[in-house]
């Protein structure tokens, strides 16, 4: 059988924390405990390499166009999803599941875009979809952003008629501008032109001179350069639309930019609102100690925590939290969340909605998973989307 290398993902502490994890008694010393907390914090900043393949190929019937998998969270979602496979040597797009059983999945094969999908043991399913606009069929063009670190590509995708509104869209943490491609048709048939951006250390654009994230609290200002190079090519109204992580840096950049006048409002779709939320869920997943999670926040929020982290500058979490800072938002928002996320909890957006109902439109699913909501209900979110932008002029 062939072996496969060890994966760091999303959760990239799942093998090295929780290993270290195991390893401590039920009566942890403080030493472990720091220790923890330290891989915990470290992991959180740095861009993972790999990607986790946590599902299994367990049978591919290329002339049925078929692929069984096993059983996971996002397998048996209904919808139309990417499938990264072999070490993301392989591309494959998923549509609707055609059998359930107690131990597997068999899904519609709508095209293998790369790799040889038949030999192919374990991948990933994502939201993705579509590997670059020229999947769309539509015009584009590729541009350069002047940003604090340096030229940072983005795609510019204009609408049929170009109304001078205008949707900069912010992709979340360790993926890339590809995730927003998905909701493009959506923003085109309102009216709106698009322009997908990159942000420091996220393979695209220029590193952070600390190659680590920011978690919204640098990258922020690459969107505000992203939201002056829209005004200077004629966007006479701006629409962020932040994806996870980038929902924390969209909201950063409307609190925190000198052109945030030009910001209508702002679409987050399964945001990271509150980050101590977010890391103390992560930490109770991978069942580390309690407190771990509370002790990486004050390692990346320290500046002898850089020793550890790498960051240059600590965190700011005060400044991150939107709950506490609820009353400082003035434009209007949209926000989706599904209940069984899996990766950011969707508590920190239902309370952000209710402290704030004046400017925000909540709409909440049960069921879509971490930034799939699209995938999972396109007409749906597509209605939500049309009507509030509707709501804006």
């Amino acid at each position: 059988m062939r072996r496969t290398r060890r994966k760091r993902g999303k959760a990239e502490f799942a093998a090295t924390v929780t290993g270290l994890a195991l390893g401590v008694s039920s009566a942890v010393t403080a030493a472990g405990m720091g220790v923890l907390a330290a891989v915990m914090a470290r992991t959180i900043v740095t861009p993972p390499r790999t990607r986790e393949e946590n599902v299994l190929i367990r049978g591919v019937d290329l002339e049925a166009r078929t692929v069984t998998l096993s059983l996971t969270p996002d397998s048996v979602l209904d919808g139309e999803y990417s499938l990264w496979f072999s070490d993301d040597t392989g591309h494959a797009r998923l549509g609707e599941v055609l059998v359930r059983d107690a131990e597997s999945v068999t899904r519609r094969i709508l095209e293998v875009d790369f790799g040889d999908l038949p030999r192919a043991r374990r991948g990933r399913l994502g939201g993705w979809l579509f590997l670059g606009p020229w999947s769309l069929g539509v015009p584009y063009e590729n541009v350069l952003i002047d940003s604090p670190v340096g030229p940072a590509p983005a795609w510019f995708i204009p609408a049929a008629e170009s109304t001078g509104r205008w949707v900069i869209q912010v992709h979340g943490r360790a993926v890339r501008r590809q995730e927003g491609l998905r909701v493009v048709p959506v923003f085109r048939d309102a009216g709106f032109d698009s322009l997908l951006v990159s942000y420091r250390t996220d393979g695209d654009a220029p590193d952070d001179p600390s190659g680590r994230y920011g978690l919204g609290d640098t990258e922020w200002e690459d969107v505000d350069a992203a939201i002056r190079y829209a005004l200077d090519h004629g966007a006479q109204s701006i629409v962020l639309f932040g994806w996870s992580m980038g929902g924390a840096i969209s909201m950063q950049t409307v609190l925190r930019s000198e052109h945030a006048q030009a910001v209508a409002g702002i679409i987050l779709e399964s945001p990271v609102i509150d980050w101590n939320d977010v890391i103390a869920f992560q930490g109770a997943a991978r069942r580390l100690p309690p407190g771990i999670a509370a002790r990486a926040i004050r390692v990346m929020a320290s500046r002898w925590g850089g020793v550890v982290t790498g960051l240059r500058t600590p965190i700011d979490f005060r400044r991150l939290d939107l709950i506490a800072r609820a009353g400082e938002l003035t434009v209007p928002i949209l926000l989706l969340h599904s209940d069984d996320d899996g990766y950011v909890p969707a508590t920190g957006s239902r309370r952000l909605a209710e402290l704030r109902p004046d400017i925000i439109t909540f709409v909440p699913y049960s069921v879509a998973r971490h930034t799939k909501l699209w995938n999972y209900d396109p007409h749906g979110f597509t209605r939500h989307v049309t009507e509030w932008l509707g709501r804006l002029d």
